[in-house]
């Protein structure tokens, strides 16, 4: 099986109640939390922080977050250290109410892209350990179709890694009733806890989201193959006092083995995760139909 794993673009619901887990917002409440970082990014309706830790919320990490009024980015530059507040409710977060409080220099940013193309990457056949106990590889799944992402399920925001999984749930739904549908199509939520995240934490977390085994397969591993994997298709991830900073991949393989899409960043891609699977999935189809 041939494989193509992407290293590029930085930028990196429902939250699982567990003892390890920051405070979560009540499911018809917004909670604002206040908070102080270093502007390391600014795009449109998008801000790149690096911020402290945020009093009973989360560590400190470096993020992107939503800007709901982009008139508010104005006047913010890279460096510029700010308080802000950030808000929190049942499935989406956003912050605002930025007020400029310092300045410190930084590195000016880099865009890199490379491609990885190895056909002998030993960790295409390494077993790792899925919800139900089971030894899952990469490469166990010829001729189908593969959407893969990372996650952890003590994920802080609803619409972070709980939106990731929601975007799985909601394609994998939509692939089913189709008529006419491919088959031969399976979801990989790969954890970059395996410290945490244990299988049974895993199907517990799968079924939060009424997942089909079928399907749609939740990973863990060690940590040194999980960190390996992760580098292979660009996630970085840091660990800080249970909350985890990363950015974003969900890649779509198509039934041939090769890399199709990559989607860096989260959000609702549910109904575009759809049509790259269909497409994907018809690859084999093509390939036999030459021979």
């Amino acid at each position: 099986m041939r494989w193509i794993l992407v290293a590029g673009l930085f930028l990196g619901a429902m939250l699982v109640s567990l003892k390890a887990q920051p405070a979560s917002p009540s499911s018809n409440a917004v909670h604002a939390f206040v908070a102080r970082g270093i502007v390391q990014e600014l795009k449109p309706q998008i801000i790149v922080i690096k911020h402290d830790a945020i009093k009973n919320y989360m560590g400190a990490m470096t993020m992107p977050f939503k800007v709901k009024d982009e008139t508010e980015l104005a006047g913010l530059k890279r460096g510029d250290k700010i308080n802000f507040q950030l808000h929190v409710a049942e499935n989406e977060s956003w912050v605002d109410h930025f007020s400029k409080i310092g300045f410190v220099k930084l590195a000016a940013l880099t865009n890199s892209v490379a491609i990885v193309h190895d056909e002998k990457f030993e960790l295409l056949h390494y077993k790792f350990t899925n919800e139900l106990g089971q030894a899952v590889s990469l490469s166990d799944f010829p001729g189908q179709a593969l959407a893969i992402t990372f996650f952890y399920t003590r994920c802080p925001l609803p619409d972070y890694c709980p939106r990731l999984s929601k975007n799985f749930q909601e394609a994998s739904q939509k692939l089913e009733a189709m008529t006419n549908a491919p088959t031969n199509w399976h979801f990989l939520s790969v954890s970059f806890d395996p410290e945490f995240d244990s299988p049974e934490m895993l199907k517990s977390y799968g079924q939060l989201y009424q997942y089909d085994p079928a399907h749609w397969s939740f990973l863990t591993g060690p940590k040194t193959q999980i960190g390996e994997l992760a580098r292979r298709s660009g996630v970085t991830f840091e660990s800080n006092d249970g909350t985890i900073n990363h950015n974003f991949r969900t890649m779509i393989i198509d039934a041939a083995g090769h890399l199709q899409m990559v989607f860096p960043t989260t959000g609702d891609l549910s109904d575009q995760i759809v049509s790259e699977i269909i497409k994907a999935a018809a690859v084999t189809n093509a390939v036999v139909a030459q021979k």
